[in-house]
């Protein structure tokens, strides 16, 4: 099983844990980014983009953009779009169709989302921090491909990894995958025995003290 499909059979709170033993708090993304569906699960390699409102822009041009972006994501990848706007929808039905065709694993946004009924039903999975009926025709265009960018406290590279579910999104540095994955299995593992443990009785300061997890 590859790196991303391990990724989601964890959850993000222990991926959190186990960055966090490692000295690497800041990776979770602004906790008002939430799924559309909350019962998905998300991972993958990241690719990143970002872009700018600028108003007055010609429509045809943002559309020719816009297509262009959607032509050179990768398959097998999560686009995490920080759009520095507050305004407009940076996903849609016909993107994410598109994206999805592509064999695009999600969408995370630090913007908005519309047409939102139609991409639960295509089960696309997209993160976004709003939903709007507005779109981003002539003042809205990405400016950055593959470029770090910066979300929250987070600073985002193309090559990292995410990982996403109900309680928010965590990044994972590129460099760091395949460690976090092996001790995020081994760390869920262990709690799975605290559990057990505790549901045959055992005291849970005694039960911490036997796995030292909790």
């Amino acid at each position: 099983m590859d790196l991303a499909s391990r990724l989601e059979q964890v959850y993000t709170g222990a991926v959190f844990d186990v960055l966090r033993s490692m000295g690497h708090r800041a990776c979770v993304l602004p906790a008002d980014i939430r799924p559309l569906d909350p019962d998905r699960t998300l991972a993958g390699r990241i690719y990143t983009v970002s872009g700018h409102v600028e108003e007055g822009l010609d429509p045809h041009e943002t559309y020719v953009q816009w297509t262009g972006f959607l032509s050179r994501v990768p398959p097998d990848t999560v686009v995490v779009c920080q759009a520095n706007d507050s305004w407009g929808a940076h996903m849609g039905e016909l993107s994410a169709e598109t994206l999805s065709r592509k064999g695009v694993r999600g969408y995370i946004v630090d913007g908005g989302c519309r047409d939102t009924k139609a991409i639960l039903e295509l089960g696309f999975r997209v993160w976004c921090r709003y939903m709007t009926p507005a779109d981003l025709v002539g003042r809205w265009v990405c400016d950055r491909f593959e470029e770090p960018i910066q979300v929250g406290e987070v600073t985002v590279h193309t090559g990292d990894y995410i990982c996403a579910d109900r309680d928010g999104v965590v990044v994972i540095p590129e460099a760091l995958v395949p460690d976090v994955v092996d001790q995020t299995e081994a760390m869920v593992n262990t709690e799975s025995q605290v559990r057990t443990a505790i549901l045959d009785g055992v005291d849970p300061q005694e039960a911490y003290l036997r796995f030292r997890a909790f």
